[in-house]
């Protein structure tokens, strides 16, 4: 769900124009952000034993992916895009930052904790549509094309030609590197 993530974060831009597309984008990735370096000293895991293909992986994100950390997280997420960029800013990068969670929710496997390090042993999330690979192939596909489109539309309509072929172009830039996203997330060709 790598791809879909920035998807939704395009869609999230036209309405939120006092934000910038990078924050959005970095806020849409930061419990994925955050997992690197946790993953990298070996706090956080990948199990790879059920295949190395599209969500075929167990991600034992313990704390960054958790419920309580997603929350942890995208307060921060909230605080600083507050501070940066003002009240209603604050709220959307910190929605955005959750966001993460929700779509991961949907696409995991029951791997996602309640708390941190699954403190308590509670039930793991996940509804599992990684199981279902054309599904879940399909639903970051809509994310991706409903973000481009709604991020395409709000080029401003007052806009100098110059300015809005220079729009255009960064907006099929960037639906380049979306589809190349979803390329790497659902193929072993990279």
């Amino acid at each position: 769900m790598f791809a879909g993530h920035f998807g939704l974060a395009a869609a999230i831009r036209p309405k939120a124009p006092e934000v910038p597309l990078w924050t959005l984008m970095l806020s849409t990735q930061l419990l994925d952000v955050a997992f690197v370096p946790l993953f990298l000293t070996g706090v956080e895991t990948i199990d790879d034993r059920h295949g190395s293909g599209y969500g075929d992986a167990i991600i034992h994100a313990d704390y960054t992916h958790s419920l309580l950390g997603a929350l942890l997280l995208s307060l921060l997420a909230l605080w600083l895009g507050r501070r940066l960029w003002g009240r209603r800013a604050g709220w959307i990068v910190g929605g955005v930052a959750f966001s993460h969670w929700l779509l991961d929710l949907v696409v995991h496997r029951a791997d996602m904790p309640f708390l941190p390090g699954n403190l308590g042993n509670l039930p793991l999330l996940g509804l599992g549509v990684w199981k279902y690979e054309g599904v879940a192939i399909g639903l970051e596909i809509a994310l991706l094309a409903a973000g481009l489109i709604l991020y395409a539309r709000s080029i401003p309509k007052a806009a100098t030609p110059r300015t809005k072929k220079a729009a255009y172009l960064s907006t099929a830039a960037l639906g380049l590197s979306l589809a190349f996203a979803l390329v790497m997330d659902t193929t072993s060709l990279f």
